[in-house]
């Protein structure tokens, strides 16, 4: 540093040195600055008045970091209007005035108080005065002038950072950039050799160069490989003087990291790899994982597994796990011990991303052998189906067997099996099964109607292992026999209008069937055999499971007969036939001109006539008398004392207990014939009234014939709706009734009129054994007692 100053003073001294040879005129024509004043007047006109400037002056120059004992100077300061009699003064100002450049104030001379550095402040700008002391005028004009410092190299070159982080990627050729360094020096550029600045590497060979004028980095190796060595530290100087002995220096850290490219393949660390499976493994359970290697990192070390041949392709499958980069092996068809014990199969291991630079360093892939050997396991019972579906009959008998299911052991040791049926899906134990052929039967009847499908589970048990067991569905499904007649299928309020016409429509009826026959339904109508006409109506079968019920004839009356009963025979036409007899109820009805109905009610018809308003108030009148008569009647009877059926225990012969029987007596034969009870088949001829004569001769009616088999009651019932329904039955004041007591008593009459035509005394003891209901008439005629009164 010592040596530097000195030569620089030196220099400055001969520069010195030289401005003091050039010729004084000389100066004065660079710098002198000459003023003219115009003044206007305006009686002679124009003037031109020239003032000639004085100032001797010129840009000084100093050097900084002076490290002299005295002050350092700077220059001189002079006009030509200096006499050198002391009578002006030199007055500095500007830049470090007072502080950094002091001025003699009688000669002029400026120096430099303290140690300047061109790196703060490179030049000062100052000004000044020359100023008469006597008058206080400036001599001169205020006149600007510069101090410039001089560079001394006194600043060591610096970097930008203290530390550089770069890549390269690894395998890069001779040359590749790597990064570019940067360093500045604060001193002068402009002025010598300073501030230029040479970089050099101090630490990195042969790894890494570098450029001296530019700071770029270079690799200087070839194929450098990660895997060898990922991170290196380079050392960078850079020198001012242009690297000239004496220069300045300063150093910088590169970190340099190699990145990684796919250069190499994937291998596996052996080339066989052994698994073992039991042959009941789930599907999709892993067996096992393998891993081949690979350098490199990120996605150069991706890579992905597969079964390229073997015996057991089909059997496994490998999937790849991302994350570790593992394969694993799992299980793609279920084994099977008997059928194959070992599997031999070829995996391979490759890269998923790799590079084209590198493919002449051979196939980015690897092949390993895998064997995985399979595991014998006690298996339960295999059916032959997954299911079993069996139809039967309906009607098939209690016992009967209806299918059979089937399993074996599909083990080597093949154990016994035995057979069972799922209680919990069939809870009325309507099947069972023979444990040791698996035959299926019936427990109890089966009703299609009721359960068309029965859904039972089969289990299957090995008998030496009961742990070990199957289940098998069994869908049962019961076929139809017809074994129900069709009926209507809902119930019909049908009416027919009192103005109907022969052949009119007034029902359409349907039928339903609970059988389900597999070509369909047919079903057929027919009226009765035991009326095969009716005078009032007609059946007419549409040929398409519903039939029509037409009029006979013109016109009917609510008044007459307000209700027909019309049986129907309705069978279908499946194996065996079946049928039935459903009868429907018309009723006669009040309808408009369009056929709507009206009223069905029988007395409407005879308010519909229009009474007067006296009639029915005599009508209500006389139903008051009647219920005053009843009423009447009633009280009469509550006060009549009541006689005791027997009235003496000793004439038990003359005691008759009445039932206040109200019918005509034996002399009227026209009210009903007691004869037709005793036998039904015997009818007779309808008799014309005697008391009344008719006002019509009606058509002699004819009863319908009637089947030995038929009913009492049955007949009792068809001869009082006859009755009901036919006007010309007489007597028309009278009723006939056809009383049915149901069928005979056990016992014989007990009437005391017959007793006394008897041959004997009777025996009456077998009242006791008759029940508590003949006890009072066991005590009354049985036993001794009884006799003797």
């Amino acid at each position: 540093m010592r040596t530097c100053s000195c030569l620089f003073l030196f220099i400055w001294t001969c520069v010195l040195y030289v401005v003091d040879l050039i010729p004084l005129q000389e100066r004065m024509n660079k710098y002198l600055q000459r003023e003219r004043t115009l003044d206007l007047s305006e009686d002679h006109g124009k003037m031109l008045r020239r003032n000639k400037r004085g100032w001797m002056w010129n840009q000084f120059f100093l050097l900084e970091e002076y490290t002299g004992t005295d002050t350092q100077y700077v220059g001189k300061l002079h006009t030509d209007q200096d006499k050198g009699d002391g009578n002006l003064k030199y007055i500095l100002t500007g830049d470090g005035a007072g502080s950094l450049f002091i001025i003699d104030e009688n000669t002029g001379d400026i120096h430099a108080a303290k140690k300047l550095d061109r790196e703060e402040k490179s030049l000062y700008v100052l000004r000044a005065k020359a100023i008469d002391r006597k008058t206080g005028r400036q001599v001169e004009p205020e006149s600007e002038f510069i101090i410039k410092i001089h560079d001394i190299n006194d600043n060591e070159p610096k970097f930008t950072k203290n530390l550089y982080i770069a890549t390269v990627p690894e395998m890069s050729g001779v040359g590749t950039s790597v990064i570019q360094v940067m360093a500045t020096d604060a001193d002068d550029a402009n002025y010598g050799n300073s501030a230029k600045i040479v970089y050099s590497i101090l630490q990195g060979q042969p790894y890494f160069s570098v450029d001296p004028e530019s700071g770029i980095i270079k690799t200087a190796l070839p194929d450098m490989s990660r895997e060898n060595r990922e991170q290196y530290q380079v050392v960078i100087q850079a020198k001012d003087m242009g690297g000239q002995m004496g220069g300045l220096s300063g150093t910088t850290t590169v970190n340099i990291t190699l990145t990684d490219v796919n250069n190499n393949p994937p291998r596996f660390p052996q080339s066989t790899y052994q698994f073992s499976s039991p042959e009941s493994v789930p599907l999709e359970t892993p067996l096992g994982r393998i891993k081949a290697n690979d350098p490199d990192v990120g996605e150069n070390a991706e890579m992905e597994y597969s079964l390229v041949e073997g015996d057991g392709s089909d059997m496994f499958d490998i999937i790849t796990d991302k994350d570790t980069q593992e394969g694993i092996i799992t299980v793609k068809k279920q084994l099977d011990f008997e059928k194959k014990m070992l599997y031999t199969l070829r995996v391979e291991a490759s890269n998923t991303h790799p590079d084209p630079r590198f493919r002449h360093l051979g196939p980015f892939k690897d092949t390993a052998v895998l064997k995985v050997s399979v595991d014998d396991v006690d298996e339960p019972p295999v059916f032959s189906k997954p299911f079993y579906l069996i139809e039967v009959d309906e009607d098939v008998k209690e016992g009967s067997i209806i299918g059979q299911v089937m399993a074996y052991d599909p083990d080597a040791i093949k154990n016994l099996i035995k057979y069972s049926v799922d209680r919990h899906t069939d809870l009325d134990r309507i099947f069972n099964i023979h444990s040791a052929n698996g035959s299926i039967f019936t427990l109890k009847p089966l009703d299609r109607e009721a359960y068309p499908w029965h859904n039972i589970t089969i289990t299957a048990t090995e008998i030496n292992n009961p742990k070990q067991s199957s289940h098998i569905p069994v869908f049962i499904r019961i076929l139809d026999i017809n074994d129900h007649a069709p009926e209507f299928a809902k119930y019909y309020e049908t009416f027919v209008c009192e103005n109907a016409k022969p052949g009119q429509l007034i029902q359409t009826i349907s039928v339903m069937d609970k059988d389900d026959p597999p070509r369909g339904h047919k079903f057929f109508f027919e009226p009765v055999p035991e009326f095969p006409l009716n005078p009032n109506f007609t059946i007419v079968d549409n040929k398409d499971n519903t039939a029509g019920v037409l009029t006979r004839k013109d016109g009917y009356s609510r008044h007459k007969m307000n209700t027909y009963l019309l049986p129907i025979l309705i069978f279908d036409n499946d194996y065996p036939i079946q049928s039935s007899t459903g009868t429907l109820t018309i009723r006669v009805c009040a309808c408009d001109n369009q056929g709507n109905m009206q009223s069905c009610n029988a007395e409407a018809l005879i308010l519909s006539a229009g009474l007067s308003t006296g009639a029915l108030i005599a009508i209500l009148l006389c139903i008051l008398i009647l219920l005053i008569l009843v009423v009447l009647f009633t009280a009469l009877k509550r006060q009549r004392k009541k006689e005791p059926l027997i009235i003496s225990k000793d004439d038990v012969r003359d005691n008759i207990v009445t039932y206040n029987d109200e019918g005509g007596g034996e002399e009227d034969t026209q009210a009903f014939d007691i004869g037709t009870l005793r036998n039904p088949e015997a009818r007779e001829d309808s008799k014309l009234r005697r008391d009344v004569m008719p006002e019509t001769i009606f058509q002699i009616r004819r009863t319908a014939p009637l089947w030995e088999n038929i009913d009492v009651q049955d007949f009792i019932h068809r001869r009082l709706k006859e009755n009901d329904s036919d006007p010309s039955a007489p007597p028309y004041d009278s009723l006939a009734t056809y009383a049915y007591e149901g069928n005979d008593s056990i016992a014989d009459s007990l009437s005391s009129l017959e007793s006394l035509t008897a041959d004997g005394n009777q025996d009456y003891d077998y009242l006791s054994d008759w029940g508590p209901r003949f006890k009072k008439l066991a005590d009354m005629y049985g036993g001794d007692d009884s006799d003797r009164d």
